[in-house]
């Protein structure tokens, strides 16, 4: 495999003797991802992994959020479900209108499920690459599955992570289906998750002023995927990213994430660190949680760098609508509308929208899909 370009030579992620498809090939049938690059020792960046000029803007942790006081809210949920219900709610309202980010701190999920399913994460990843490949697939039917870049043969240059997928979407999970070192501790997780799910879906709902049941009620966050990111330590971090700047297509996600940092939201048109916290749920609004609430609540675009520090190990869980509702059609939710806020957008069903999302390419690569759904471009 090809590394970074010589000295004097031009950093591109194509040309006369690159071939790109050949390169992704044969980084794929190793299944050993990115770790087992780290693992082989090389001193540069593969130029599979090398991003376009447009990609490396900006690509810093010293960002200007401390010196202009920006820095991403933390909600504290203690009380919600009494005393303090009302200021969690306003808080959760200030916060998805105008950043479309929080941590939320004091939410119920036990420290130890959190920590142990970091940990399952992270011990998975690093496991000989001969343990790991049996798990490696691309097959989309599979409910627990390791793989290296999602959009490999399909993004301009791939990214510095592997990830692990647990799908809980589309039935039962069968604990046999995942691997034995990481069963108790995805299975306590989501146990956890489910209840959280439960009452953000209603603080959200109050947030939006509506009945505590709206959002659940219209089944939009009835399923949940859960994706385990490992991000080794990369040799140029300046070449390539860890995560290509994206919004999310779900309803909310929620994310878990050690303390190495690198995840960071663009805000007020700068990117943001959002600093690990102890015992916090980063949770960010999805595009089509935007699109019910007809741009109430915002779906922001977010990235992690890559790092010489490391590992950075993540565990990103996608609130999705169940498999009875994503083929029935979500637009602006009606109580929501009157003559001053009429439709923005039309409505589309979930799997048009994620089909979309991933046809297009543009919802891989750094550019917003939700315009292309506006009422004004309805075609």
């Amino acid at each position: 495999m090809q590394t970074s370009p010589s000295h004097g030579e031009s950093i591109t992620c194509s040309g006369p003797r690159y071939d790109r498809a050949k390169e992704a090939k044969e980084f794929d049938e190793t299944k050993a991802g990115v770790k087992g690059l780290v693992d082989l020792g090389v001193p540069k960046v593969p130029r599979l992994f090398i991003h376009p000029p447009e990609n490396l803007r900006d690509l810093s942790l010293d960002t200007d959020g401390a010196a202009t006081g920006l820095e991403v809210p933390i909600i504290d949920m203690m009380g919600y479900r009494d005393p303090r219900r009302g200021d969690v709610v306003n808080d959760l309202r200030r916060a998805s209108e105008t950043w479309g980010f929080f941590q939320i701190i004091n939410h119920g999920v036990p420290v130890d499920a959190m920590d142990g399913m970091l940990e399952a994460v992270k011990q998975f990843h690093e496991q000989p690459e001969g343990v790991k490949r049996d798990w490696y697939s691309r097959d989309d039917a599979k409910k627990f599955r390791f793989y290296s870049n999602g959009n490999l043969f399909r993004s301009k240059a791939a990214t510095w992570k592997d990830t692990i997928w647990f799908d809980f979407s589309r039935g039962v999970l069968e604990p046999e289906a995942v691997p034995l070192l990481c069963r108790e501790p995805v299975f306590e997780y989501e146990k956890h998750i489910e209840k959280l799910k439960t009452s953000l879906s209603e603080l959200l709902s109050e947030a939006l002023g509506l009945d505590s049941d709206y959002l659940g009620g219209i089944g939009c966050m009835k399923s949940k995927r859960m994706s385990g990111h490992y991000y080794p330590v990369c040799p140029q971090p300046e070449l390539t990213v860890g995560t290509l700047n994206h919004s999310d297509a779900s309803f909310l996600t929620l994310l878990l994430q050690s303390h190495h940092g690198g995840l960071q939201v663009r805000h007020q048109n700068q990117w943001i660190n959002v600093s690990p916290v102890p015992g916090a749920i980063v949770a960010n609004i999805g595009d089509f949680l935007q699109l019910v609430s007809n741009d109430k609540f915002k779906s922001v675009e977010h990235r992690v760098l890559a790092r010489q520090a490391g590992p950075r190990v993540s565990v990103a869980c996608f609130l999705l609508p169940g498999e009875m509702q994503k083929s029935k059609p979500y637009g602006p939710i009606k109580e929501l509308l009157d003559e001053n806020n009429p439709p923005m957008y039309r409505e589309i069903s979930f799997t048009d929208y994620f089909g979309y999302y991933l046809s297009s390419g543009n919802g891989l690569n750094g550019e917003s899909v939700l315009p292309h759904f506006r009422v004004s471009e309805s075609k």
